[in-house]
């Protein structure tokens, strides 16, 4: 168990100068890496590349990812969705630039109740929403509500250090290059974070039992599982 206690942080990001500074940075590394992971799991649950499914983001941020991932899986349907306006607006942008209009759909909604319909997603993924949600039980009922029975689910978060001297170390490590703003957020993002046991506890309660949870870098912890 972690010593040191979650500090919450907003749950999402509407400041225009906070999201600008966000999409420009640099995260292509880490989001070509989300991608081939979910790729993996998508093929270990029998998906091929050229496999149709429909997909929703929880949290696109800027839309780099969907765009990653339906390059790989061009037969994929991504539903964006993301509950900042100005974040919304950069994943329209991205997925128009990328000429992959047809395929992503960015929609302004809060993950924790999309409005979308149920049981309508092959595969619920996500990048770095769960550690800005402090009602965590409320986003894991939407995941099984999109979900259908057996969709995948996976997603990718931040993991809370035992000790701030420990996340300033990360922060330093993987974006000293960054602007202080980045830095200041990535900081308070790992404070928020939850860790592996924190999650178990969340999934159980969401009755997603199956969905199984680790580290899986010295910072990252993924979720990935089917639903019920």
């Amino acid at each position: 168990m972690t010593g040191m206690r979650r500090q919450p942080e907003p749950e999402y990001m509407d400041d225009a100068r906070e999201a600008e500074v966000y999409a420009l940075a640099d995260f292509g590394e880490v989001n070509e890496a989300f991608a081939a992971r979910l790729a993996e799991h998508w093929a270990a649950c029998g998906g091929g590349t050229q496999a149709p499914a429909r997909a929703v983001d929880l949290g696109t941020g800027p839309g780099d990812i969907p765009v990653r991932v339906v390059r790989r899986m061009p037969a994929w349907q991504v539903t964006a969705v993301d509950a900042s306006a100005a974040m919304i607006a950069f994943a329209r942008t991205a997925a128009g630039e990328a000429g992959l209009g047809d395929r992503i759909r960015p929609v302004l909604a809060d993950a924790k109740g999309t409005g979308l319909p149920a049981g309508a997603f092959d595969v619920v993924f996500s990048n770095s929403i769960l550690h800005h949600i402090n009602e965590p039980g409320a986003l894991w009922a939407e995941v099984r509500r999109l979900a259908r029975p057996g969709a995948l689910v996976f997603f990718r978060d931040l993991a809370r250090p035992d000790s701030r001297a420990a996340a300033r170390a990360i922060v330093a490590r993987y974006a000293g290059g960054e602007p202080e703003l980045l830095q200041d957020e990535y900081y308070r993002s790992l404070l928020a974070s939850y860790t592996v046991e924190e999650v178990r506890v969340q999934l159980d309660g969401a009755g997603l039992g199956a969905v199984r949870v680790a580290m899986a870098t010295d910072r990252h912890l993924d979720i990935w599982g089917p639903a019920p």
